[in-house]
């Protein structure tokens, strides 16, 4: 078992004060966005026998499980993140495992360089997600019904997106979306700055409903993602509750804390909110347009403690243990890779005291008994 040092990357969209604060550490002034536990190849963690990249590399077997590594390769298959938005983030989404395969292929035919500004597919993974809230965290999931999107965009009064409010009531459900998102991603710029600044001035008139979105546009003025984020279900985790993000859903993390989990991939695609390249028709070749409910998951128990985020995905599993003072130890030992994560309190794992935010890796097989009084979150994977 491995005590991780871990990597806090510090894009602008970070809080300059939640990390810190769950590390009790003082804060820098600059923002820090997320901080990374695994072996990505972009930030792997660190472990006192060198990056836990070339620890797994060295010995995958026996660091991953024959299962782990017969499955999913001779690596790690998730990503684990402590993610604090402090500003929204890009409105994007991610594609299917096919979609990643096919597109990764294509670009590299075309000789298009992996680090170009306008690429979309860094590898040729998927990259589905789950976010758990540890503060109150605000995010937009999936679109939302045709009409309620309408009757939010009529609203705000403005003449220039009466176009949309009318394609919204006027198709099915998926050509209404597809008709409306096409439209404002393909806009004239200058006239959609317009729109956006007149729609932002209303927001923040408005309030209630619309405050999210005046939030939006105070970060990214004139931006098309504004008004394509108004399509989108406005979602309000509380501390416990979960998002699952699944290929070719729209969404957006706004602001709070949270514990981050996904596929080892780097493949987004923006749809704005982002100074970014925004690839209109692959996109639009990504995008699930289907309204419906964004799912906040809720963790289920198990008669053992854990208390499991249910996903269709094989390449993570989180779950939680909430430790009770006086309660007794529990034997976390899995035949596939785990990384322990402390949210809150103290645990102790193995020989490892874990304080808010620290974190430690554990081999396939290695024996995990853990204990003390706090909330600790499990990754592994499904093999």
């Amino acid at each position: 078992m491995d005590r991780l040092d871990n990597t806090i990357r510090p894009y602008a969209w970070g809080s300059t004060t939640a990390i810190p604060r769950l590390l009790g550490t003082e804060p820098t002034g600059e923002p820090q966005a997320e901080m990374w536990m695994g072996a990505h190849p972009g930030a792997p963690s660190r472990t006192p026998r060198g990056t836990l990249a070339e620890v797994i590399d060295a010995a995958p077997e026996k660091e991953l499980g024959a299962a782990s590594v017969a499955k999913f390769g001779p690596r790690l298959p998730f990503l684990l993140k402590l993610l604090a938005a402090g500003a929204p983030l890009s409105l994007q989404v991610h594609p299917d495992l096919d979609q990643a395969q096919e597109g990764y292929a294509d670009e590299e035919r075309r000789g298009i360089p992996v680090d170009a500004p306008h690429r979309n597919y860094k590898d040729a993974n998927h990259k589905p997600e789950l976010v758990c809230a540890l503060t109150e965290f605000d995010g937009l999931c999936g679109f939302r019904d045709p009409l309620r999107a309408a009757d939010l965009l009529d609203g705000l009064g403005v003449d220039s997106l009466k176009p949309y409010v009318d394609l919204l009531h006027a198709h099915p459900e998926d050509a209404a979306l597809r008709e409306v998102l096409t439209a404002i991603l393909t806009a004239d710029p200058d006239e959609m700055a317009h729109t956006v600044t007149e729609a932002a001035a209303a927001c923040a008139r408005l309030g209630g409903a619309y405050a999210p979105y005046a939030d939006i546009a105070h970060h990214h003025p004139g931006d098309p993602g504004v008004i394509a984020a108004m399509l989108l279900n406005h979602v309000r985790l509380q501390p416990g509750e979960a998002l699952f993000l699944g290929a070719g859903v729209p969404h957006a993390y706004l602001n709070g804390l949270g514990v981050e989990i996904m596929a080892n991939s780097d493949n987004v695609l923006r749809c704005g909110l982002t100074p970014k390249h925004v690839d209109v028709p692959e996109l639009l070749r990504i995008v699930r347009f289907e309204a419906g409910d964004p799912g906040v998951l809720r963790p289920e128990a198990t008669p053992d403690g854990e208390e499991v985020y249910d996903t269709p995905i094989d390449e993570f599993r989180l779950s939680r243990y909430v430790l009770p003072a006086g309660g007794t130890a529990h034997d976390l030992t899995l035949s596939t890779p785990q990384i322990l994560l402390c949210t809150a309190g103290s645990v102790r794992a193995g020989e490892h005291a874990l304080s808010p935010g620290t974190s430690v890796f554990v081999p396939a097989g290695e024996k995990a008994e853990v204990s003390g009084t706090g909330t600790l979150f499990r990754a592994t994977v499904v093999a």
